[in-house]
């Protein structure tokens, strides 16, 4: 059996969780929302580093590592 190397969590406001879902290597949330958007986070754990992608729509992708996306946030907040 391969390596558990991350775990996830979802939840929403109807007191409905999924936790402690396995990944070996890469796992993704995806949020359909109304009939025609969707926002998508993955997450990939490399040899390498964490990487992250973030797609709102097929046109708009954020894609870096954990720590560039760390730093992206925290410059908006200043």
């Amino acid at each position: 059996m391969s390596e558990i190397r991350m775990t996830c969590e979802v939840r929403t406001d109807y007191d409905c969780e999924a936790t402690g879902m396995p990944a070996e290597r890469w796992g993704e949330a995806v949020f359909n929302i109304g009939d025609d958007k969707e926002l998508v986070m993955e997450v990939s754990v490399e040899e390498t580093g964490n990487i992250v992608a973030i797609m709102a729509g097929e046109d708009a992708v954020w894609k870096g590592t954990y720590e560039g996306l760390r730093k992206m946030l925290k410059d908006q907040i200043k």
